[in-house]
């Protein structure tokens, strides 16, 4: 068996080099990133003509995350973003999967229309439709309240909800939904309707629990794609002027304003990227099986 086995090892280990080569390739501007945070500007751009570049090597020290405390309020941009992030992604997940539902296992005329102009959406930069998009909630209504009474305001930018509302509704995140209940057989809802359940049952009770990878993708690209989470920057630039509600990635541009410390700045990236690299590890496996399922059709 071993000399059967043997050609097949060699073959499978040969495939792990370019592997090994392309992921250490993409990780060369993290490993750069987290080394020049300890150090200091003079050493950084010393060692830019060396591979010392990329190793924690010479006089090293925390001094600049605990500089980046004292140049921007950390905390409060994380916590909104946080709150942020929380909200489009949760709220998204319901939404869109009820919609990715819709169009996948229920029969209705128009449903084919519908989802092709879904999918037509997605060929619309974001950066073409932002102007339209923040004159639109620079005029929106929204019921405020002066004390206890009700009083009718609009212009919704320095909110929260700026931040949260326009991106609930993701196209990509229906097609994954919808290709994804497309591979559930058609058997699960005929077994509920015999035992009287609705379609809104149906759902809750037999496809969400089924569809457990897809929920983790979408969540995942949700908060590393979306224009309003955790990468936010040009959304809220727009349309948030108030720094008690600005997001983290808005507060990189605090390091250019006066003297660039590029010590400081690699020390706040890396703040703000590492949690998106550990939520990636936690779910990759869910994240790939999904990515995988996606094309599948009944």
């Amino acid at each position: 068996m071993a000399t059967y086995r043997a050609p097949a090892d060699r073959r499978r280990a040969w495939t792990y080099v370019p592997m090994t080569a392309l992921a250490a390739f993409f990780l060369f501007p993290i490993v750069f990133m987290l080394a020049a945070s300890l150090k200091t500007d003079h050493q950084i751009f010393a060692d830019m003509d060396s591979v010392r570049a990329f190793l924690p090597v010479g006089d090293l020290s925390f001094a600049n995350y605990a500089a980046v405390f004292d140049r921007v309020p950390f905390w409060r941009f994380l916590g909104n973003t946080l709150l942020v992030t929380a909200a489009v992604t949760a709220l998204g997940l319901v939404v869109n999967s009820m919609c990715g539902y819709a169009l996948a296992r229920m029969r209705w005329r128009g449903r084919g229309l519908v989802f092709g102009l879904v999918i037509a959406t997605l060929i619309l930069p974001f950066d073409t439709t932002i102007v339209p998009m923040v004159y639109l909630v620079a005029n929106l209504p929204w019921i405020g309240f002066d004390g206890l009474t009700p009083v009718l305001e609009f212009g919704w930018l320095n909110t929260y909800r700026v931040q949260i509302v326009p991106f609930i509704v993701n196209a990509f995140s229906i097609f994954l939904f919808a290709q994804y209940f497309k591979s559930l057989p058609k058997g699960l809802e005929e077994a509920a309707a015999i035992d009287g359940a609705g379609w809104l049952r149906t759902y809750w009770r037999i496809i969400v629990p089924l569809s457990k990878p897809v929920f983790a993708t979408v969540a995942i690209l949700t908060v590393v794609t979306s224009p309003a989470t955790w990468n936010a920057y040009l959304w809220p630039l727009m349309t948030v002027q108030s720094e008690e509600l600005r997001p983290v990635m808005v507060g990189v541009q605090y390091f250019f304003q006066l003297d660039t410390a590029w010590g400081e700045v690699m020390a706040y990236i890396s703040m703000i990227t590492l949690p998106m690299v550990v939520v990636f590890l936690v779910f990759q496996r869910a994240f790939i099986q999904s990515i995988a399922s996606a094309g599948m059709k009944d």
